[in-house]
């Protein structure tokens, strides 16, 4: 079997020899394309693929017309909203993601934002500590899990809301269960959303939502830009000077945002899941994820039907 790894964003060299071991070793042909810079390129390579690994590329139904061989999609990574499902499943081709593989990167990432953002962005003057602060976590999945036993270490007092995880889940993981979303925002400092791009979440973090938070709330996103609503975002922002938005995730009205200097910040490119150990461990993942497939017929992370 021919697996591609189609890559605009590369993996880190290492994550990828470590790719090629563990395919190669069940007896598999590996092709790799990277940092393409036309659509037709990736057109060309997947046409006799019968297996692909991605990160953040785009696989829309043109790739899956073009890909005559391919049986299964392995998304490394746990977000897998740049994969068109029902294109998948017309093909006949198995989508999976990799939950679970960046969680740790994220949620440190989570903390990283927040040091620099209580601390007034470093610009010398006194800031605030994280000790103490309720911080509400928005999704209780790998990486919600993971904010929360960091949170911990800060000696933050932490709250979870997850519309699918039973209260009794979160509280036996020591975290206070809120009982609604708006709850959760109505009585955390720091609101920390995890929740995935979905017909229902997406614009969901409106200003009604927003705006329940706290005098002096921050939002923070490394979840997805377009759970944003983002003009009622700003429109909130402006009326409330108290207010700081934080995220890893550039979003499309930056220039507007970036006019509440002091109260928002955006890396330059999404950083999540942007570590060796992630990079890595997302890569191998994909890797056994398609060898077991071949293999057994497993499609335990299968997102698609």
């Amino acid at each position: 079997m021919k697996v591609l790894i189609a890559t605009e964003k590369p993996f880190a060299p290492a994550a990828v020899a470590d790719i090629k071991k563990e395919i190669e070793s069940a007896g598999h042909e590996l092709a790799v394309l990277e940092k393409y810079t036309d659509k037709t390129q990736l057109l060309d390579a997947i046409k006799d693929a019968d297996a692909a690994i991605i990160r953040s590329d785009k696989f829309t139904a043109d790739v899956f017309e073009a890909a005559k061989n391919l049986k299964i999609v392995v998304r490394a990574g746990a977000g897998y909203d740049n994969i068109d499902l029902a294109a998948a499943t017309a093909h006949q081709v198995v989508a999976e993601n990799t939950p679970g593989q960046n969680s740790n990167a994220v949620a440190e990432l989570v903390f990283g934002l927040l040091v620099y953002t209580v601390r007034n962005f470093f610009n010398g003057k006194a800031g605030s500590e994280l000790k103490g602060k309720k911080l509400g976590i928005l999704a209780f999945g790998n990486v919600g899990r993971n904010v929360a036993r960091i949170a911990k270490g800060f000696d933050m007092d932490v709250y979870a809301y997850d519309a699918f995880c039973p209260a009794e889940a979160i509280e036996a993981a020591g975290v206070h269960a809120a009982k609604s979303q708006d709850e959760l925002f109505q009585t955390c400092d720091i609101v920390s959303l995890h929740i995935p791009a979905t017909p229902e979440t997406k614009e969901s973090i409106n200003y009604q939502v927003v705006n329940q938070l706290k005098k002096g709330g921050i939002l923070i996103n490394t979840a997805r830009k377009e759970v944003i609503n983002e003009p009622e975002l700003i429109k909130l922002l402006t009326e409330r000077e108290d207010l700081k938005y934080i995220t890893d995730i550039k979003p499309d009205a930056d220039a507007e945002f970036a006019k509440f200097e002091g109260r928002y910040f955006a890396t330059p490119k999404k950083m999540g899941a942007q570590t060796a150990e992630a990079n890595i461990n997302a890569g191998i993942a994909a890797a056994k994820q398609i060898n077991a497939f071949f293999k057994e017929g497993c499609t335990k992370f299968q997102v698609n039907k």
